[in-house]
């Protein structure tokens, strides 16, 4: 047996996969080259997979190169794009991602014209591919980033006259590219394209880079946003405008006078809608990775078992986890209306203090529950008799590798928060919470990783098709106690005409077996883990809230900014903050994963 039974390579390097379809002589002469490769699979040199698989490896290699260099082009201009002395402004930057989009808009079409035309373009699907969940939450996302979309036109043409067309025409094609994209992975998201192989990687290369360049642009945009913010509440509007010429970048339409009403909803409408587009490039990035490495992949009908998975919410479950998670939920938005509130529209010490002491003691206590539950849920698996899903899976393969790269960032900020208190004197009550709220950050997101992980590599339950050992003894029972039953018959009941014994009104002795009914065994490790899976989600989600609206006490604690100063603990926020914002999310629909297999 082969360890992965459920994938094969099938790139034939041919005119046809890499042109078109090609004529029907192709086709046959292809069919009949496999059919006899197949039936001489003995007698095939060796050299044959060898080089198929350095071809595979090539063309994945072009696009990978592409992608890297068109990443590093947008993330100079970014970065650039975000100081005042580097002679880069935003709408050279809004450029570039103009373009990028628009080439990842036609090949889209282009795919999906070819791919319509060509019927043997896609041969079969990848089931693990694009769950239904997730593509409902890129929906969701790509219907915030078209409000935000709206609210940036709405912005930039309250004062076009000052601005470079560039600034309106940029969010007028992200909407339309927003559109385009979400309809290719809603109905392409599970394909393994046979067609235009080179083409269709280095197309999906070019819109995962588009992507994650989209995605700089915001965190950048929504940090300097940010920046902005804190330092215009500290000082007045002429110094601020003297610190904005002195070094600070600030976009082209703070130039501007933006006096109206309008104006102001709509500018501080799209900065709130940031993080729903933020997590849509993210989302489609991963899709889109994955529908990468479909591309010229072979999936075996007959031994690629598709489990159709019901998610049914309110079944068999104890409630427990629905209401203690919505709890939770619910008191986070209540802190994070008075975190808002207290630090970000006061400049009193003490209701800032109040503010953090608040938040901190409401993070420990979610993050300690998080933890003891993920340990719980770790244990519980120890009873599980599912057995481990050991296909070739490239969703669940990056899944589990963007759990943990995403949780680096965390990691980073935690660790520097414990070098910055442990080395800083006095200590005082928030520092001690503080203190305590990194290291349970630390214990959190391992204990969840290691939930989550085994949880996804957990084949799914099958109730209809396999029976325990227990069921299977009572079954064995019964046939013999029927049987022996059957052998104390009077010898005169067996002289009955063999028309009888076999009319439909007989009662043969298996039939009866069948027709006993045998007691199901409850299976609580099932509901523990339902309940545990429920919990976690409507956790992560509150987790995922408070800092993406604001609420972020890394740069309202004055104990890292003491120590690592003004400039590098900033820095150390805006780079890794987006990861572990980015981590909640993720943790999310994966927990919903594992909530529907479990």
């Amino acid at each position: 047996m082969s360890g992965e039974p459920a994938w094969k390579d099938s790139e034939v390097r041919s005119s046809s996969s890499s042109m078109g379809c090609g004529h029907k002589g192709d086709k046959a002469s292809r069919a009949s080259s496999q059919i006899a490769s197949f039936g001489h699979q003995p007698h095939q040199p060796r050299s044959t997979p060898a080089s198929k698989e350095v071809w595979k490896k090539g063309g994945r290699m072009f696009s990978i190169l592409l992608a890297v260099h068109l990443a590093l082009l947008a993330c100079t201009l970014v970065s650039s794009g975000a100081f005042e002395k580097i002679a880069v402004h935003d709408y050279d930057v809004f450029f570039l991602l103009t373009v990028m989009m628009l080439v990842v808009i036609i090949w889209i079409i282009f795919y999906l014209v070819s791919t319509s035309r060509c019927p043997d373009a896609i041969p079969c699907r990848d089931s693990h591919a694009g769950p239904i969940w997730l593509r409902g939450g890129l929906i969701l996302f790509a219907i915030f980033s078209l409000v935000m979309d709206v609210f940036k036109i709405g912005y930039y043409s309250s004062f076009y006259s000052c601005l470079s067309a560039i600034k309106i025409i940029y969010p007028i094609v992200q909407a339309i590219f927003v559109v385009v994209q979400t309809y290719f992975l809603w109905i392409s998201a599970k394909d393994c394209v046979h067609v235009h192989l080179n083409v269709t990687r280095c197309g999906l290369m070019l819109t995962l880079t588009t992507n994650l360049a989209v995605w700089m642009s915001a965190v950048t945009d929504e940090s300097v946003h940010k920046a902005h913010s804190k330092l215009k509440k500290n000082v007045t509007e002429e110094l601020f405008r003297w610190l904005l010429r002195a070094g600070i970048r600030s976009s082209s339409a703070e130039e501007c006078n933006c006096n109206s009403q309008i104006c102001q909803i709509f500018k501080n409408g799209y900065f709130w809608l940031y993080p729903f587009n933020i997590e849509y490039s993210l989302f489609a990035s991963a899709m889109v990775y994955v529908m990468w490495k479909n591309v010229g992949r072979f999936i075996e009908h007959h031994s690629h078992h598709i489990q159709r998975l019901k998610f049914r919410l309110f079944r068999r479950t104890f409630f427990v986890g629905i209401m203690l998670g919505l709890i939770t939920l619910v008191s986070g938005l209540g802190v994070l209306i008075l975190y808002e509130v207290q630090v970000n529209s006061s400049t009193e010490a003490s209701k800032k203090s109040q503010a953090l002491t608040m938040y901190y003691i409401f993070n420990i206590v979610c993050l300690g529950l998080m933890s003891l539950v993920c340990i719980g849920g770790s244990v519980i698996y120890r009873f599980d008799k599912r057995d481990m899903d050991r296909h070739k899976n490239p969703t669940r393969t990056l899944d589990v590798a963007l759990l943990m790269g995403a949780a680096l960032g965390q990691y980073a900020i935690s660790y520097y928060s414990i070098v910055a208190i442990v080395a800083s004197t006095p200590r005082d009550a928030i520092s001690a919470l503080n203190l305590t709220y990194a290291l349970l950050m630390i214990a959190q997101h391992t204990f969840q990783n290691i939930f989550i992980i085994e949880g996804l590599h957990r084949q799914p339950p099958k109730e209809d098709h396999k029976q325990d050992a227990h069921q299977k003894d009572l079954y064995g029972l019964t046939f013999v106690n029927i049987n022996a039953v059957s052998l104390r018959v009077p010898d005169g009941s067996s002289a009955l005409a063999p028309g009888a014994a076999s009319g439909p009104d007989a009662v043969h002795p298996s039939d009866l077996g069948r027709s006993l009914p045998v007691p199901k065994k409850m299976n609580w490790r099932r509901k523990f883990l339902k309940e545990i899976s429920m919990f976690l989600l409507l956790s992560n989600i509150i987790l995922w809230i408070m800092p993406a609206f604001g609420a972020r006490p890394q740069f309202d604690n004055d104990t890292e900014l003491n120590f690592y100063g003004d400039s590098m603990w900033p820095a150390i926020v805006d780079i890794c903050l987006p990861f572990g914002i980015f981590y909640r999310m993720h943790a999310v629909a994966s927990l919903l994963e594992v909530y529907i297999m479990s």
